[in-house]
């Protein structure tokens, strides 16, 4: 098998769909599988769905297991040489697939690679390039100047060595995979696809952007307007920091730590205001 797609779903049936019927397109002729990981939706997906594309392998989880814990249940079921991680709020080219795997082919080196992500309305998101969000870049971005995290200095035309790989089009080399190791379950949602593409770059891996355009309907495919969210968002930032830049002096840590406890601590403020105002 030459390529696995996971997709990993909580109650955007409508979304999936349109999602599984570009990668049905997109898929012809090429030597694949498609997983449907469904934490515990409440939205009838497999019993819509299910029956629509029986070429896909739907898996049923009974309470929603997180996003890294469901792609990693797939990726065990899989044997290919390639593994997808796919958001169901996306939609792909017909020629995107093989465009993506010709290039990881012709480039030995590529242990993931990303694609450029478009809007509704076709605006390029800068999600698509990101470096590694170290001290420094952090306390950059959480200050305004963001472009350093962006990577704004790549052009978009042209395949580019990046630091991260977005998890909505996040395609991965299995033996890179089998080095490093699956994604890291201690991130429920979010934080994890920084820290699997900073693990392939510490692995000696490289990761590439490719101007491939895909539909991202960002944000889809979870709920931002809820307390949970923002715990569970600036918990994935406290999660990647701890692991990989605990060694360093309170000097570097101390503000970065107060700095994403006072934006969570912002966002939460600004929630409550929006619902009082209802």
């Amino acid at each position: 098998m030459k390529l696995s797609i996971v997709i990993v779903s909580y109650n955007v049936r409508r979304y999936l769909d349109k999602c599984l019927e570009s990668v049905r397109e997109a898929m012809n002729g090429m030597e694949a599988e498609v997983f449907v990981v469904d934490n515990a939706s409440t939205d009838d997906t497999l019993a819509v769905l299910s029956p629509r594309y029986p070429e896909v392998r739907f898996i049923a989880n009974e309470e929603n297991l997180g996003f890294s814990c469901a792609n990693n249940q797939a990726i065990s079921l899989s044997h290919s040489t390639y593994v997808l991680l796919l958001n169901p709020d996306t939609r792909i080219e017909k020629d995107t697939l093989l465009k993506a795997v010709r290039f990881m082919d012709e480039h030995p080196q590529a242990g993931g690679a990303g694609v450029m992500m478009l809007d509704e309305q076709g605006t390029r998101a800068p999600e698509s390039r990101r470096a590694i969000p170290t001290p420094w870049v952090s306390a950059l971005k959480m200050l305004g100047f963001p472009k350093r995290y962006y990577m704004s200095h790549l052009p978009w035309d042209v395949p580019c060595r990046i630091e991260v790989v977005s998890g909505a089009f996040c395609l991965l080399r299995r033996e890179a995979l089998n080095q490093v190791g699956l994604l890291d379950e201690d991130f429920f949602m979010y934080g994890e696809d920084i820290d699997l593409s900073y693990r392939l770059l510490k692995g000696g891996w490289e990761n590439w952007y490719l101007p491939l355009p895909i539909i991202h309907y960002k944000g889809k495919s979870t709920t931002k307007t809820d307390f949970r969210y923002v715990h569970v968002f600036y918990q994935a930032m406290l999660i990647f920091f701890r692991k990989h830049y605990s060694h360093l002096s309170l000097f570097y840590t101390l503000p970065v730590k107060l700095a994403i406890y006072f934006r969570a601590f912002i966002a939460l403020i600004d929630l409550l205001r929006k619902k009082l105002h209802l």
